[in-house]
């Protein structure tokens, strides 16, 4: 009679382990939709906090944590992508009107005419070219490493 009593518990506890098991797979996938709808949304950093939240409360959903990861990846690309465009884009400007502000320097070098503040004007100029240039190629390594990264999972 009291081995029956201690079996019936165990069966009772290993229901109830796993149908809580089962609310939080359940909850863990709910959170990976969230993050995947913010996604479709563009809402990037709110996809990424239901992704960290998911890895938080959840370290045991593992098949969702795997899906949680790829969606990770996917994020992290897609914005380092659109920076890089932004980036792209300043870095050309930038970089045209330090050619102009270069050709007519050189000029006024030349003629003797150069005053301190086209000098001046110049090297700013080219320190914002170059930290345009250190931010493009820093995010074209993050999507490289993003992608190889995605090959290995």
């Amino acid at each position: 009679m009291k081995i029956l009593k201690i079996y019936v518990i165990l069966i009772v506890a290993a229901i109830s382990i796993l149908s809580c098991a089962n609310k939080q797979q359940d909850e863990a996938e709910s959170l990976l939709q969230q993050a995947n709808e913010y996604f479709d949304k563009k809402e990037y950093n709110k996809a990424l906090r239901s992704i960290d939240s998911l890895r938080n409360i959840y370290p045991n959903a593992i098949e969702v944590r795997k899906q949680a990861l790829k969606l990770y990846q996917s994020i992290s690309l897609k914005q380092t992508q659109e920076e890089l465009a932004r980036t792209d884009s300043a870095l050309q400007a930038v970089i045209l009107n330090y050619n102009y502000l270069k050709a007519k320097v050189d000029k006024d070098r030349h003629e003797l005419r150069a005053t301190p503040e086209e000098l001046q004007m110049l090297t700013l100029v080219r320190m914002k070219r170059d930290s345009l240039q250190v931010c493009f190629d820093t995010q074209c390594a993050k999507i490289k490493y993003i992608h190889k990264k995605q090959k290995e999972i």
